[in-house]
């Protein structure tokens, strides 16, 4: 895996110098999920625009802060706002939540998204929980990134999902009454949706949802030797599933119905790690 400490001493060496804490457990929050932020106790937060070399986030329900948070006793790490591959930025640069949260010491690294659906099962405002991840669109970044001559051989290296943490998640969903279903995530790099053809073909190939984030994070997480899990908010159909247009409109609409469902859950895996 490439060494990226001397691309981001100065970043690191910021956030150090106003940590309040060590944290426990970071999360990264998707499309609409980040008024999660505003549910708990905020310590310190830092906006990504003051940080040295960290790229700016250009989409829709992406504020671009890092929280320092607590809630039950835990410390956590928010970041609100996320870096894509289809705003223009290197994969050095979409892995940074990932990259900081191990470089401050979390153990657990909680990722979200908004997803479209392809299981014809999922309807919006479902919660899937990533029990595997379609690489396949990203393995060039994925190679470039981690040195290696194949994806095969990165997944070697990882533990993506950590059986224990989704384990956590499913008990969490229970006590919760919280109906969570299990899928496989499918990335795209954007910047345009999946065409109706791309969506049955990732059907046919296993997807469950798809999204354009997620993956990379993923894997570099559990590389870093974290326990990584990610949690899919179905925002929408994907295209040809449904006779309406897409829009990043419908998923932050969806997003602000579900925030109450998928604020409980959270709380509540927070609680049982």
């Amino acid at each position: 895996m490439k060494n990226l400490d001397f691309k981001y001493e100065e970043l690191i060496a910021a956030i150090k110098k106003v940590a309040p804490f060590k944290p426990q457990i970071a999360l990264v929050l998707g499309s609409g999920l980040g008024g999660f932020a505003k549910s708990i106790k905020t310590v310190k937060s830092i906006p990504t625009s003051s940080l040295p070399n960290y790229p700016k986030s250009t989409v829709q329900g992406h504020e671009g802060f890092i929280h320092f948070a607590e809630y039950k006793k835990k410390k956590l790490l928010l970041f609100q706002g996320r870096i894509h591959l289809y705003e223009g930025y290197h994969i050095s640069k979409c892995i940074l939540p990932s990259y900081i949260s191990n470089k401050l010491g979390a153990e657990y690294l909680l990722l979200t998204n908004a997803a479209g659906g392809v299981n014809t099962n999922f309807i919006p405002g479902d919660l899937m929980l990533n029990i595997s991840m379609n690489a396949i669109n990203i393995k060039k970044e994925l190679t470039d990134l981690f040195g290696i001559a194949t994806i095969e051989q990165k997944n070697q290296l990882s533990d993506f999902p950590n059986a224990n943490f989704n384990s956590i998640i499913i008990n969490a969903a229970l006590e919760e009454n919280i109906h969570i279903k299990e899928g496989t995530y499918w990335f795209g790099k954007g910047p345009s949706y999946e065409t109706p053809a791309e969506i049955r073909m990732a059907a046919k190939l296993g997807a469950d949802a798809v999204g354009m984030s997620t993956v990379h994070e993923a894997v570099y997480g559990a590389a870093c030797g974290m326990k990584v899990s990610a949690i899919s908010l179905i925002t929408n159909f994907a295209a040809g599933i449904s006779p309406n247009k897409l829009s990043h409109q419908e998923v932050m609409e969806t997003a602000d119905l579900a925030k109450e469902k998928f604020e409980r859950l959270v709380k509540r895996i927070i609680t049982l790690l």
